[in-house]
């Protein structure tokens, strides 16, 4: 019997309504800025500055009188955490993809102490004449068009290789904004699989949907069976299993690294992805129980078992922590301190400062506006071609 939850399976159009979507939702906080308990947790790169393009579809203008930042994915499944008027959203964003590559600035931001600073936007020049969130497609590369054989998202596979002759393969698994993703990944990825999803508004949506670890291993089940299908190898695997996010995706990464499942995670990339709620607002303390994951993982990478990168931009969201702080506290808690930079990296973005520990890379960047937010999507050809393809040795996919 089909699984209950493939019935949220974006279609392409609801996929690109998603990102259009992207910052509308920092009116409301995120699951991660709720009062709700946390369940108990478990047990870069150097990206060169010229790689092109990044994401993809321009972003919403947000709800009226409320700050910038933050991107959701996608209409289906909005669960919970999604504001009440989802479907007024995804009419604003139609109206902005008519309006071409405009991007609104929204409202001057209250800096807090200890912020990290926000610039103005880079000019369009410096950006590439480009609009990070709708960028040029360069194409499938190696790659075959979007299946829906997951039992939840897509995914894209070599149309020959990137497979062993044993059956082991890679694949990385991304959070929100898939197809914009998509255009990153496919410029250095040398043959892992892709899946993407794209499942609501709001990090909550993807809290709940990977909530029972159940979810997550009926998912690598169906890639596996997919593999094999297309491959004909009937003992396909899953070889090395990164995860990866934008924006609102870090929910469901929170909870797949809490299962046993997650032992299995190798690589973990957050593009200006990681938010947590106050324990104490005006103290700036961070409810830690929520990001213990992360912090975890960090400590693996840093000691050199596993890899992750973080990207922070400097938006200020209202009521919970940014991905500055988050990232900041992280970086404290391996008794780090982050180090001033000053480098111009891909689709305008102006790195400001940056740590790097064993297999652990932090990049904090200006900008706070939803272009800024949606070119850190940039990073992720970069992340594979830097960190990734060497560390994984990936078979080759071809045409």
């Amino acid at each position: 019997m089909r699984h209950p939850l493939q019935a949220r399976r974006p279609s392409g159009r609801w996929a690109l309504l998603s990102l259009l979507a992207a910052t509308w939702w920092l009116a409301a906080p995120p699951a991660a800025a709720q009062d709700t308990p946390a369940p108990q947790a478990s047990a870069p790169p150097e990206a060169p500055a010229a790689a092109p393009a990044a994401p993809q579809a321009e972003a919403a203008p947000q709800a009226e009188g409320a700050p910038q930042a933050e991107g959701a994915p996608q209409a289906a499944g909005a669960g919970a955490g999604a504001p009440p008027s989802a479907a007024a959203a995804g009419d604003r964003a139609e109206r902005t993809v008519a309006a071409g590559d405009r991007a609104e600035r929204g409202p001057a931001r209250r800096e807090r102490p200890g912020a990290t600073s926000s610039r103005a936007a880079p000019s369009k020049k410096r950006r590439g004449d480009i609009n990070p969130c709708m960028t040029p497609d360069p194409g499938w590369g190696v790659y075959d068009r979007w299946s829906r054989a997951p039992s939840i998202g897509q995914m894209i596979m070599p149309h020959k290789g990137g497979v062993t002759k044993r059956g082991g393969f890679d694949v990385i698994i991304h959070f929100h904004g898939h197809e914009a993703l998509r255009k990153e990944f496919v410029k250095t990825a040398e043959g892992a699989v892709l899946v993407g999803i794209d499942l609501g508004i709001g990090s909550g949506a993807y809290s709940s949907a990977f909530s029972a670890p159940y979810v997550f291993e009926n998912l690598l089940d169906s890639i596996e069976r997919a593999v094999a299908k297309k491959t004909g190898k009937k003992k396909a695997y899953v070889r090395k299993l990164g995860l990866s996010a934008w924006s609102a995706g870090y929910g469901a990464i929170e909870q797949i690294l809490r299962q046993p499942a997650g032992k299995r995670v190798d690589a973990l990339v957050l593009l200006d992805s990681l938010h947590a709620g106050y324990a104490d607002e005006h103290q700036r303390k961070l409810k830690v129980a929520q990001i213990e994951p992360f912090i975890a993982f960090a400590r693996r990478a840093a000691a050199g078992e596993a890899f992750m990168f973080m990207s922070h931009s400097s938006i200020l969201p209202p009521g919970y922590a940014s991905t500055t702080e988050t990232a900041t506290f992280i970086v404290k808690q391996l008794r780090g301190k982050p180090r001033g930079s000053s480098r111009r990296d891909v689709l305008g973005l102006d790195m400001i400062q940056r740590f790097d520990r064993g297999g652990f890379h932090v990049r904090g960047y200006t900008g706070n506006d939803k272009p800024d937010h949606c070119a850190h999507l940039g990073l992720m050809a970069d992340v594979m071609r830097v960190h990734i393809n060497p560390r994984w040795k990936t078979p080759k996919g071809r045409r």
